[in-house]
Parts: structure tokens; C-alpha cells; sequence
């Protein structure tokens, strides 16, 4: 008895070794080295919030419903940006894409260099009317108070449309010349999918031929209080989930209520989808593990402990992410029903009854295997199951070009305290159309995040401190000045 306890004793401890060992050596410092000589940007500051505040009254909406969409407000903002910006229309050739969205380019001394393309766009989504009253200040008079930019786009994502435009006008007031070429893609659909604006703006540049050294959209944050307690974080996306909204539908005679079957459309309908989603997707921690792998050095030690030795404790890890449905869309692919329709009449049963599931797809799934997994778990021949709209994930961008480089040695040299880290975007972006344009597609927008702010994106109350705004244009300045350089 003696020896059995000596040899689990000498297992445990071996093991404690060994797990230890793996926490205090399996993350070296990985940090990009700050880029040198980035000094604070003299800015007129009252006269660029002035811009950004004029360019959120201009209700630039995207609509699921295409019938609703307001051509005159995007040509609206199209002739303030004009106004606004004469530097960059003077110097920069603009291109007009399937009628409304925009291109911009600066060329560059040197043709051989590949150019770089930024990115943004230039729609919002809507107000729910039952809201409206709910706004702190509407959320189109772009009110300015106490230090706060208030108004529908303040994130998403006008703020990276002005900021673009606010550096490089600067660029150009100081006679700030490009060796490579500069380009602005601003879409006008990216909130219903891009495949109008974005889509377009892409086959463009196939057209032309034009391929990018590396290209940088929205999608990435400054986080703080959500990865690493004690620093904040700049996640670069450098990925994206897919998305697909699968259809599920019943077809029946319908008929009086007085007079129902044994199941209803809208009861075999209900029973397909507690199917769904009592049976969600596996977890998988391969796309947690690189974002980790870059911090893990400033990391507690427990976390290290477990991200170190997943081995041993992958389970564990799922498990916790798992309880927390923000972190647990990082490590699946989610499944979310979100409509239902039926009868319009309570006396009367449906002759078709109908419900929308929408799925962010983690890598390694497709649509096509996620709507074969759905069909699988519905196993009911009456449910037919249909995609509405779906794009596969993305490539996965390396994180040793000269783009991420420039990327994070901007933001370090801007701030050194902030860490850097790659993540792959659990939404979608414009991005995903330009991977047939470059190896290196990038998101990242130099705003800070955390729980709280998180939820006004899309949310009641969307605003942005004017610090924020700013610093978003310094970042912008250095990293496109950095960029053209060479």
C-alpha cells in the first residue's frame, strides 16, 4: 500500500513539475517593439469634431428591406465629404462604385510598390421606433456634450470613415507625399452583408488588377477589463466567422383552430428548433489559442496554468468560456433562432409557418456543412431547410507581414502599455471580399472598449468620448504616413 501511495505521490508531483514548468516557459514575451519617433499630432480638434458631428446627422441607413433605402442620404454625406475634405478630393482621384459607394486614391511615387487600401463604411443600422424615446440625445443631431460624441455611427463606423479622411488631409496640408500608393474603400451596405458596396468595390480592383501589400478594415478594438485585467489589449482581426441565415419551413392544409391536427405546422416547426439547439456545435479552442499566445507572458499565472497545458485542462477551459455566452462565441459556432412566423390570425392554422436560424460559423465549418448538420439534427422530412444567405469563414491573415507589423508597432509606439494580440472577428465584415486582393486583410479601429460600451454598438445611446475620435485620427495619421513611406 505504501508503494501504490509513494507512486501516485511521485505522479502528482511530477505532474505539478510539469504543468508549472509549461506556465512559467510556454509564453515568452511576444510584443511587437513599439515603432519609433510617433509624436502627438497637432490637431484642430474643435473643427474635427464639428466634421464628425455634421456627418452623423446625415441618416445614412442600411434597411434588411431594400425598398427603404434613402439614396439621397448617401449622396448627402457624399457632398460633405466633399466640402469637408478639399485636400484629399484635390489630390486624390474619387471613383463612384455601383452609384454610392466610394473609392479614393492617392497614387504613389513608386509603381512597383503594391498600394495599401483602408476601410470603412458609410451606412448605420436603423432605430427601433420604440426606442427613440429612450436616446439621451437623438440619434441624429450628432449632439456634442461634456466631452461625448453622440449619435447613430459614432462606433459604427463613421467614426472611421472622418477619421480616414481627417489624416490624410492633414497628410496633405503638411505636403505629405506617398512613395506607395494610398486607397480609401468606403462601403454603403456593409451592415446588410456589403454585397452591394463592398462586394462591388472588390471586383473593381479585380478588374483593374490591382493587388494590396496589405489592407486594414473595422472589426478590432482596444479592450480593457476583457482579456487581461491589469493592461489593455488591441485585438487585430485577422479572421472573421462565416454567416449563414438557414430557413426552416412547414407546409400544411392549415384550416380552424376548432379543428386542429395532431401537430401543427407551427408545433413540428417549434420541436425542429429545440432540436437545433439543444445539440449546439462543439467547442474548439484552436482560434482561442493564438490571441492567448501573444499575451500570455502578461497574463496571471492561472490563466497561464491552464492556457499552457491544455493537455490537461482543455475541458475546463470550454467549459468556463462555455458559461459566459460572449466568450463561448469565441471558441463555436453559435446558433441563434431569431424569427417565427405563422398564422395571422389566432382562429386560424398556418398553411405555412416559418422561422429564420442565424449561424456565425467558426473556421473549419462552411454553410454547406452547417446547413447538412441542422438537417441531420432536425431528421423531420416536413421541415424543409433553406439558405436565405450565407458566406463561408474567412482566410486567416499572418501575423508576420509587413502590414500587422506596421499595424501594431503604431498602435505600441502610440502607447506602449497596450498590448497587441490577434483574434479572429466573431461578426462580419466588409473585409471578407478582399482576400482575392491580398494575403494581408486586417481589422482594427483605435477606439477603446469594455462590457459596458460593448453594448451600445447597435444599441440605445451609441456614443464615443471625443478623446476617442481623436486618438483614432492620430493612429490613422501615423499608420498611413508609416505606410506610404515605403
Amino acid at each position: 500500500m505504501k508503494k501504490v501511495l509513494a507512486i501516485i505521490t511521485l505522479t502528482i508531483v511530477v505532474l505539478l513539475a510539469i504543468v508549472s514548468y509549461r506556465a512559467s516557459t510556454a509564453f515568452p514575451d511576444r510584443q511587437a517593439d513599439p515603432i519609433p519617433g510617433i509624436t502627438e499630432v497637432d490637431l484642430d480638434e474643435s473643427g474635427a469634431i464639428g466634421r464628425f458631428s455634421k456627418a452623423l446627422t446625415i441618416p445614412t441607413i442600411s434597411y434588411d428591406d431594400r425598398s427603404h433605402f434613402d439614396a439621397e442620404a448617401f449622396r448627402d454625406f457624399r457632398d460633405f465629404l466633399q466640402s469637408a475634405y478639399p485636400l484629399v478630393h484635390e489630390h486624390a482621384s474619387r471613383t463612384i462604385v455601383n452609384d454610392y459607394s466610394l473609392v479614393f486614391h492617392l497614387p504613389g511615387s513608386d509603381p512597383s510598390l503594391e498600394p495599401v487600401l483602408f476601410m470603412s463604411h458609410m451606412d448605420v443600422v436603423p432605430i427601433e421606433e420604440i426606442s427613440r424615446d429612450q436616446w439621451t440625445h437623438p440619434p441624429f443631431a450628432g449632439t456634442v456634450e461634456d466631452g461625448i460624441i453622440w449619435g447613430r455611427g459614432s462606433v459604427d463606423d463613421k467614426i472611421g470613415v472622418i477619421s480616414l479622411m481627417e489624416a490624410l488631409e492633414l497628410l496633405l496640408a503638411e505636403n505629405v507625399r506617398p512613395k506607395r500608393g494610398i486607397y480609401f474603400s468606403f462601403g454603403h451596405d456593409e451592415e446588410v452583408g456589403g454585397r452591394e458596396g463592398a462586394a462591388h468595390v472588390a471586383e473593381y480592383f479585380a478588374e483593374k488588377d490591382i493587388r494590396f501589400d496589405f489592407v486594414l478594415d473595422e472589426g478590432g478594438a482596444v479592450t480593457e477589463g476583457m482579456l487581461i485585467e491589469d493592461h489593455p489589449v488591441a485585438i487585430i482581426g485577422v479572421s472573421e466567422k462565416g454567416y449563414v441565415n438557414l430557413v426552416l419551413t412547414v407546409d400544411s392544409p392549415g384550416g380552424h383552430s376548432s379543428q386542429p391536427p395532431e401537430q401543427s405546422a407551427v408545433g413540428i416547426l417549434s420541436r425542429a428548433i429545440v432540436r437545433v439547439e439543444d445539440n449546439p456545435f462543439p467547442a474548439r479552442l484552436d482560434y482561442l489559442y493564438p490571441t492567448f499566445e501573444a499575451i500570455g507572458s502578461y497574463a496571471p499565472f492561472g490563466m497561464r496554468l491552464a492556457m499552457g497545458n491544455l493537455w490537461l485542462f482543455s475541458n475546463l477551459v470550454k467549459k468556463r468560456m462555455l458559461s459566459d455566452s460572449t466568450q463561448a462565441a469565441g471558441i463555436r459556432t453559435t446558433t441563434a433562432a431569431t424569427m417565427f412566423s405563422g398564422s395571422p390570425k389566432a382562429n386560424i392554422l398556418p398553411t405555412r409557418a416559418s422561422a429564420v436560424i442565424n449561424f456565425r460559423i467558426l473556421p473549419g465549418e462552411t454553410v454547406d456543412s452547417v446547413q447538412q448538420r441542422v438537417t441531420q439534427l432536425i431528421d423531420d422530412d416536413r421541415v424543409v431547410v433553406s439558405e436565405e444567405y450565407g458566406n463561408n469563414p474567412s482566410e486567416v491573415s499572418p501575423t508576420n507581414s509587413r502590414g500587422y507589423s506596421l499595424i501594431a508597432g503604431t498602435i505600441r509606439g502610440m502607447d506602449d502599455n497596450i498590448l497587441v494580440a490577434p483574434y479572429m472577428v466573431r461578426g462580419g465584415t466588409d473585409a471578407k471580399f478582399f482576400y482575392p486582393l491580398s494575403s494581408n486583410v486586417y481589422r482594427f479601429l483605435m477606439i477603446k472598449f469594455d462590457p459596458k460600451t460593448m453594448k451600445y454598438v447597435h444599441g440605445i445611446d451609441e456614443h464615443v468620448a471625443a478623446e476617442e475620435y481623436l486618438r483614432a485620427i492620430r493612429f490613422y495619421y501615423h499608420l498611413v504616413r508609416q505606410s506610404m513611406a515605403s
